[in-house]
């Protein structure tokens, strides 16, 4: 044992020369809290620009979607260039262009530069994002503190898409709104540096040159899935030409990566490693669970605001249990996954959340914090174990060479299951609520169709008929979406149970090689080991 401790003890200084590796997750982790926060903090800003810019309907669409979306479609290029050419080098050019384009943002006079600026954030997103986590697999080789770091690396982004909406909110009630963008040059300034000096240079084995064309097909190819996904997401017809092309252009051009990936000797992304049943079942389990609930955080939302009558303000803060726990769960992540293993850890994670999704169909058209606040907690704490534990997974059971590619792997999935889980779930909620709204008495069949489109515009509706009728179908349009939620809540715990099923392929055991190993009888299933902690 002590020769296994000496090793670890061996690797860890290697990993981490010049700089104390807690002090790189720092680092690391303000990476992270950047790009997270950028992810929603446009979202409360949304009216200011409309009312400063004055976008068209599709400009403003492209001003709020294009960052994630050229985010996802580069994970994999960056990814994959980071283990080729340095992870730290395409770290700092990402803080570089970063700063520059939240520059660029927060002076845009006009939507088109907006467009531009959002897209060259999302291109320094997607060279942040995997390198974080690629250079954190590398500071930290023995697997147990990795699980920590992780843990507090994904509690660092659950804080990030909550700070998001609250201090763009409190910004835009200050200053205007190129200010929510303005707040990451002196992060970026002071990043730069510090990650220069503190962070580690590692890539993978470099052998033979790197595929810029597979590269390019990987990065179209996920930019038009992630984009048909999204306009179905957003109520656009699935037979629409604009839909259907960048589905059926993607979807091919992303089968033609694969098979080129299979037939060269140094492949940009080492697609074998999907034949390792715990990489490929975390891979499944993260797109599982973002697909069943990310679809819930924007239902969830109006069901706050228009069903409720909470302001945005009111609706951040009864969102933010769900945060807490999460937070809560990924700092706790590392001793639950020791004590549990990754199969008991991330299938009770799919199971809590379930329940807590179910719960919430006891909310109705009065307030119930009580419920909504229990509701919430588990649902924030099941869904950052399930995530947690499958990240985690996936990350060990990746070559430490191929580290960018299997980081890009994840958070490409983690973006594809929040498109098709909006997609899916919008599918689903407006199938149950428009039925509501076919025969509501006093109300013209012309303005029950229009209102079936979304509550929003039933509430318009409503106000425009007045008198009874338009009483009648506030009513109406309000009981339907509550029923629609049900549905919705419903169908989405049915997808966490299937989740559930999904990971007993997981190992049993968290398989360790590091200080503290003890070796115990082989269990019953030769093929597992156990670990004390």
């Amino acid at each position: 044992m002590s020769g296994t401790t000496t090793a670890a003890a061996l690797r860890r200084r290697a990993a981490g020369a010049g700089a104390n590796r807690w002090v790189v997750l720092v680092v690391l982790c303000v990476s992270l809290l950047l790009v997270a926060v950028d992810a929603t903090v446009l979202h409360v800003a949304v009216p200011a620009v409309t009312e400063d810019l004055k976008p068209g309907g599709i400009e403003l669409l492209w001003i709020v979607d294009i960052y994630p979306l050229v985010c996802a479609s580069l994970l994999i290029l960056f990814g994959t260039l980071g283990d080729r050419v340095g992870r730290r080098r395409v770290l700092l050019l990402g803080y570089a262009l970063f700063g520059v384009a939240s520059g660029l943002a927060a002076l845009a006079d006009n939507a088109q530069v907006l467009i531009l600026a959002r897209a060259l954030l999302g291109v320094g997103g997607a060279m942040i994002m995997p390198a974080t986590l690629s250079i954190l697999r590398q500071v930290f080789p023995d697997r147990r503190e990795r699980a920590l770091a992780i843990g507090i690396w994904s509690a660092v982004a659950a804080v990030g898409a909550a700070v998001g909406p609250l201090l763009g909110g409190f910004l835009l009630e200050h200053f205007w709104w190129g200010s929510v963008f303005l707040v990451n040059i002196p992060l970026m300034l002071v990043s730069l540096p510090v990650g220069r000096l503190l962070l580690p240079e590692s890539k993978g084995d470099g052998e033979g040159p790197w595929d810029v064309v597979g590269a390019l097909m990987a990065a179209i190819g996920l930019f038009g899935v992630v984009l048909g996904v999204k306009r179905l997401g957003g109520g656009e017809s699935v037979g629409g030409l604009l839909t259907v092309l960048p589905l059926v252009v993607g979807a091919a051009l992303l089968v033609a990566f694969v098979r080129r990936q299979r037939r060269r000797a140094q492949p940009l992304v080492d697609l074998k490693m999907f034949a390792r049943p715990a990489f490929s079942t975390s891979v499944g389990c993260i797109v599982l669970a973002m697909l069943a609930l990310v679809g819930l955080e924007l239902i969830a939302a109006q069901y706050l605001q228009l069903v409720l009558g909470l302001s945005p303000l009111e609706t951040g803060l009864r969102l933010l249990p769900l945060t807490f726990a999460a937070m809560a769960a990924g700092l706790a992540g590392a001793r639950m996954l020791r004590r549990f293993g990754p199969r008991r850890m991330v299938c009770s994670g799919f199971c809590l959340t379930a329940f807590a999704v179910v719960l919430l169909t006891a909310l109705g058209r009065t307030d119930d914090c009580a419920l909504m606040l229990t509701g919430f907690v588990l649902l924030g704490f099941g869904l950052e174990t399930t995530l947690f534990g499958a990240y985690e997974s996936m990350l060990s059971e990746a070559p430490q060479e191929q580290a960018g590619g299997a980081a890009a792997i994840g958070e490409t999935s983690y973006q594809l299951g929040a498109g098709i889980g909006i997609a899916l779930l919008g599918t689903v909620m407006n199938a149950a609520y428009a039925p509501g709204l076919s025969d509501v008495p006093g109300v013209p069949e012309s303005a029950s169709s229009a209102a079936g489109h979304s509550l929003g515009e039933a509430y318009e509706v409503a106000a425009q008929l007045g008198g009874v009728a338009g009483v009648a179908l506030r009513h109406a349009a309000r009981d339907a979406f509550v029923h629609g939620l049900h549905v919705t809540l419903l169908v989405s715990a049915g997808l966490l149970l299937l989740g559930a099923v999904m990971a007993l392929r997981l190992p049993r055991a968290m398989q360790c090689e590091g200080a503290g190993a003890v070796e115990l009888p082989a269990p019953r299933d030769a093929t597992e080991s156990r670990v004390s902690v």
